[in-house]
């Protein structure tokens, strides 16, 4: 994997794509094209209850259809699904837990949000009271009927990444972050966990997604290098807002890809894309590949992008 850039794709099939996400991928896509890298195209279907197939193929449509296309990825080849790899999800965190750096958690998850703020002071930091049971304790939630999830106990110390879109960005894993689950009480592995081995196994070397995962970066990068793997650079593209300022979402159906298709061609939709990203002047009709020549981060604004005027 030496010296290839790869960038990726990588939508979870619970909805039809929307406005935000196809921003997010066309500006993943000119990253790695633009640096003459290649692109996977990643399913994250973790949770069998929200996963559905018919999303899937649509999702690999749309993308498309806007005239994104991808190196190597589902549905045309083994192992890009994350339902396909709960082996390698598994590996990762035995090697974890050997490390004594995962602690059951019976919390529910209301008592989980509640202590996701640390507290100036605390002995663990960002950690629950799960990870300093005494043995009495310990052993009678091991009796009891509810199963736990189980969390990394991260350490208190500083991470840093340095963003390709917004710069440094730190982090104080314990006092910002906190203790974070790795596998849910149902036994399926949780997102952080999945998505850092799979970018270091799949060597990833370039994860541009929106900004609202940004305070995932540095967990994740925690956990790559912790698993004695190499770690991604990272660029947050800004969020796309209703004009009511809110972000817009594939619950509430905001601008999804079925309504966009029917209204625009590839090259309109691509354009007002284009346009709102700040890569072009004008809302004009352009194609995927014509902006890859002049792509740069610099012209992308921060912050979130009001779409009111263009859709």
């Amino acid at each position: 994997m030496s010296g290839i850039i790869r960038g990726r794709f990588a939508p979870s099939p619970s909805g039809r794509l929307h406005l935000g996400n196809m921003a997010s991928s066309l500006l993943a896509w000119l990253d790695a094209r633009s640096l003459g890298g290649e692109i996977i195209f990643r399913l994250e279907d973790l949770d069998p209850e929200r996963s559905y197939m018919d999303y899937a193929e649509l999702m690999a449509g749309d993308l498309r259809w806007l005239g994104l296309d991808w190196d190597a990825g589902w549905p045309e080849n083994a192992g890009f699904s994350q339902g396909e790899r709960t082996e390698y999800y598994r590996a990762a965190f035995d090697e974890l837990e050997s490390r004594g750096l995962i602690y059951r958690c019976w919390c529910s998850r209301a008592e989980r949000l509640a202590a996701s703020a640390p507290h100036p002071g605390e002995a663990h930091p960002g950690s629950c009271r799960c990870r300093s049971l005494s043995a009495p304790e310990l052993a009678e939630r091991l009796h009891g009927k509810r199963p736990p999830a189980y969390k990394a106990a991260v350490p208190d110390e500083t991470v840093t990444i340095i963003d390709g879109h917004l710069g440094k960005y730190k982090q104080n894993l314990a006092r910002e972050g906190g203790d974070f689950i790795v596998r849910r009480s149902d036994g399926v592995f949780a997102y952080q966990l999945a998505v850092s081995v799979d970018d270091a196994l799949m060597g990833v070397t370039r994860v541009v997604r929106a900004e609202d995962l940004l305070s995932s970066a540095p967990r994740q990068k925690w956990l790559i290098e912790t698993l004695g793997m190499t770690a991604p650079d990272y660029a947050h593209a800004p969020l796309l807002t209703a004009p009511d300022g809110r972000k817009l979402s594939k619950r509430d159906g905001d601008l999804n890809m079925a309504e966009l298709r029917e209204r625009y061609t590839p090259e309109e939709l691509c354009g007002r894309l284009a346009y709102l990203c700040g890569l072009i002047d004008r809302p004009e009709p352009v194609k995927a590949s014509e902006l890859v020549a002049g792509f740069s981060w610099s012209k992308v604004p921060r912050g979130e992008i009001d779409i009111s005027g263009v859709f």
